[in-house]
C-alpha cells in the first residue's frame, strides 16, 4: 500500500515539474516572438529561478521518502530553506547580467510558481 502512495506522489510531482517546464517554454517562446532576444533570455532566466529551486526541493523531499516522520519533517525544512537560498542566489546572479527585462523575468517566474496552485485546484 505504501509503495502505491509513494509512486502516486512521485507521479504528481513529476507531472507538476513537467507542467512547469512546459509553462516556461511556452511563455519564453511568446516573449521571444513579441520582444526579441532580451525578452526571451529574461523569461528563460525567470523560469530557471523558479524551476531550479523547486527541483532541488522535490529531490530533497523525495530522498526522505519512507523514513521516520521526524526525518521527513527535517527534510522539508531543510529543502525549503535551501529552496529560498537558491532562489535568492539565482536572482542575485540574474540581476548582475546586463539588459535584463523585469516584465518577462517576473511574469515567467510567477507563472512557473502558479503551476502548483493550478495543480491543487485540479486535484
Amino acid at each position: 500500500m505504501e509503495l502505491g502512495v509513494t509512486a502516486r506522489n512521485r507521479s504528481a510531482v513529476s507531472k507538476i515539474i513537467s507542467y512547469q517546464i512546459l509553462m516556461i517554454i511556452i511563455m519564453t517562446a511568446g516573449f521571444a516572438l513579441t520582444g526579441g532576444r532580451s525578452y526571451a533570455l529574461s523569461a528563460a532566466l525567470g523560469g530557471a529561478a523558479a524551476f531550479i529551486p523547486n527541483l532541488y526541493f522535490a529531490l530533497r523531499v523525495h530522498k526522505s521518502a519512507g523514513q521516520e516522520a521526524r526525518k521527513i519533517v527535517r527534510s522539508f525544512y531543510a529543502g525549503e530553506s535551501g529552496k529560498l537560498l537558491l532562489t535568492a542566489a539565482l536572482f542575485f546572479m540574474i540581476f548582475q547580467l546586463p539588459n535584463i527585462e523585469i516584465l518577462p523575468l517576473l511574469a515567467v517566474y510567477i507563472a512557473a510558481l502558479s503551476v502548483f496552485w493550478f495543480a491543487l485546484l485540479m486535484r
